[in-house]
């Protein structure tokens, strides 16, 4: 079961309601800029951990300055697209409800609140067409939500480095018989997501899987397959390419 610290009360929460009823994830950004968008990358993960689990999502985004600006940075970063609050009609009978706020940001009293903490950027804060995004969210990954970042060149040099070596591994790993992800790297996994969603622990867990010398490349490859489907990196894009 994922559970949050609520940003609130310092005390755990479940994001997630009793017998998987609906979950409202409200991400509350207060305009277009890194901070801003790291708030929609935290509540696209939040999301990507939710549905992993099995629960269903109602994933919405408040606020009304910049939202075009906002969307469209957000598509830049690969995060999935939200519904626009105003646009929805009443409640639709759920469980819970999250919401993921800038840190100091006021936001509802009611639900969950996870708070983001802002982002130091010295880059744009969102890729051009012709550059890689998943280097982008890898950088701001990289962090714990609620430490502040500093997005710049080399944190950006570094993330691409990662990508690129996991990506060549795992385009090699696929060339073997698959083998399942075993079930102890598969509780490392989750049992970190799960655990205020701990993203930074996920990628250690993955260098862990990745260099561990007793799994089979065909164990690895399922295995950086599975995280993605949380972090959203593309990891498995040069499979089939000529090296």
């Amino acid at each position: 079961m994922l559970r949050i610290i609520d940003a609130r009360t310092g005390e755990q929460a479940e994001a997630a309601p009793a017998r998987r009823g609906l979950t409202r994830v409200e991400a509350h950004a207060s305009g277009f800029g890194a901070s801003g968008l790291r708030v929609l990358l935290a509540a696209d993960t939040l999301v990507r951990a939710l549905e992993l689990g099995g629960t269903p999502v109602w994933a919405l985004l408040t606020g009304d300055r910049e939202q075009a600006e906002l969307r469209a940075g957000a598509e830049a970063l690969g995060i999935r697209p939200f519904e626009d609050s105003r646009d929805v009609g009443a409640a639709l009978g759920e469980a819970q409800v999250v919401h993921v706020v800038g840190e100091g940001s006021d936001g509802p009293c009611d639900g969950v609140r996870i708070a983001v903490a802002p982002v130091d950027a010295t880059v744009p804060v969102a890729p051009a067409a012709d550059q890689d995004p998943a280097a982008w969210r890898l950088a701001l990954l990289a962090h714990r939500r609620d430490r502040p970042v500093r997005l710049d060149a080399n944190a950006l040099d570094e993330a691409r480095r990662t990508l690129a070596r996991w990506r060549r591994s795992v385009a090699d790993w696929a060339q073997r018989p698959s083998r399942p992800v075993p079930d102890e790297v598969r509780g490392r996994l989750r049992g970190a997501w799960e655990d205020d969603l701990d993203v930074p622990e996920v990628l250690r867990v993955l260098e862990w899987a990745g260099t561990r010398p007793d799994l089979p490349d065909g164990a690895r490859f399922e295995t950086y397959a599975y995280a993605d489907r949380l972090l959203g990196l593309d990891l498995t894009r040069d499979l089939g390419r000529t090296p």
